[in-house]
């Protein structure tokens, strides 16, 4: 199997060039063909020879793939659906019985227009390994990491790729979870070599993955979102099993060591169930939990799902809770849902091939 040039630095482009004979300066036209050009094709790089594409040809792939199905829905928001091949797990995995390394993978990404903006809601992981129960990614269990070409292939291969103003790591998957290549891709979106975005442009999102959490809060300066949804820890280890693992609180005493005075913004995703976590008790639990910090609170419409016991709030829940927020200092928005009619919408991302036409 052929390595996939998308995904790497500019030095490992430049080792890679190396690596067919080629000068290093190569490296970096292949670094503005992929990442500033777009480039889907080696044909497109004309400023690279002929022998010298052929020869980097017979080593390496450029990663690309079109997606394999859309959905457009009624509000402008567009679902892709992408294969990303065989599995590829650990021996870990397989023995938690997630299944053959032969099967074929598919994973959902989301564009989201908004006047001016072109927002990409990025997939990570295919599938999910945290559980969360409202979530259909999660339902559908852990089916492998994504590599670096996979993520970056979300940006590149949508019609929309050129017009792209922002990213949320809020698709299918845990983003620090698969941490490693998520740096990775941070890296290229960001680098002057890359993408060249500011990293005000994007935003990761997690539940509180501690370990690499802090390596992300050190290394990165892209916005953080926070998947918090209740706050009283036994009721949110009944929808979330990973907070036995990471508990909010000990998650939020790490994010106040951070700033996120300045231009990086941490924000929490709370996601309303009727009758579960939308009263006063809970917007008051609330408050105390995030006092002092820095922040922004989303409220989020929950989209029912098959064999889950609750519905959403209702919209006076919803303002409520969130007028209580603001009240006491802590800005609270209710996010608009998109993309409900084709299953795009938060915790609907399945990445089933019949998702898509």
């Amino acid at each position: 199997m052929k390595e996939k040039l998308l995904g790497k630095t500019l030095d490992e482009l430049k080792q890679a060039a190396v690596n067919c004979g080629l000068k290093p300066f190569v490296g970096a036209q292949l670094a503005d063909w992929l990442y500033a050009k777009r480039a889907g094709s080696w044909d497109r790089m004309v400023n690279i020879s002929k022998a010298a594409r052929a020869s980097l040809a017979e080593r390496y792939e450029l990663g690309t793939s079109a997606p394999v199905g859309t959905a457009l829905s009624s509000d402008g928001t567009k679902k892709y659906l992408f294969s990303v091949g065989p599995a590829n797990r650990s021996a870990e995995d397989h023995a938690e019985g997630q299944g053959s390394k032969e099967e074929d993978r598919f994973i959902e990404s989301v564009m989201i227009p908004e006047e001016e903006r072109r927002t990409l809601c990025v997939s990570s992981q295919a599938g999910c390994r945290m559980n969360c129960r409202f979530c259909m990614t999660g339902r559908n269990g852990f089916h492998g990491q994504l590599d670096a070409a996979d993520i970056l292939n979300q940006f590149l291969s949508i019609d929309e790729a050129d017009q792209l103003t922002n990213a949320v790591f809020m698709g299918m998957g845990e983003p620090l979870d698969n941490y490693d290549t998520v740096s990775r891709v941070l890296e290229v979106l960001t680098a002057p070599w890359g993408f060249a975005w500011s990293p005000k442009r994007i935003t990761v999102s997690t539940i509180g993955v501690l370990p690499a959490l802090k390596k992300y809060l050190d290394g990165q300066r892209c916005h953080l979102a926070v998947s918090l949804h209740n706050p009283f820890p036994e009721e949110r280890l009944s929808l979330m099993p990973a907070q036995k693992a990471w508990d909010i609180r000990a998650v939020l005493d790490l994010i106040r060591q951070y700033d996120f005075s300045g231009q990086r913004r941490v924000s929490f995703e709370y996601t309303m169930f009727a009758g579960f976590n939308d009263d006063k008790r809970h917007a008051d639990a609330l408050i105390r939990l995030l006092r002092g910090l820095e922040c922004r609170v989303n409220l989020i419409r929950f989209h029912k799902i098959p064999d889950f016991p609750y519905d959403c709030a209702s919209d006076a829940a919803m303002e409520a809770f969130r007028d209580r927020l603001n009240n006491h200092q802590i800005l609270c928005t209710i996010r608009s849902s998109r993309g409900e009619d084709i299953l795009a919408a938060c915790g609907m991302l399945a990445g089933q091939h019949s998702a898509a036409d």
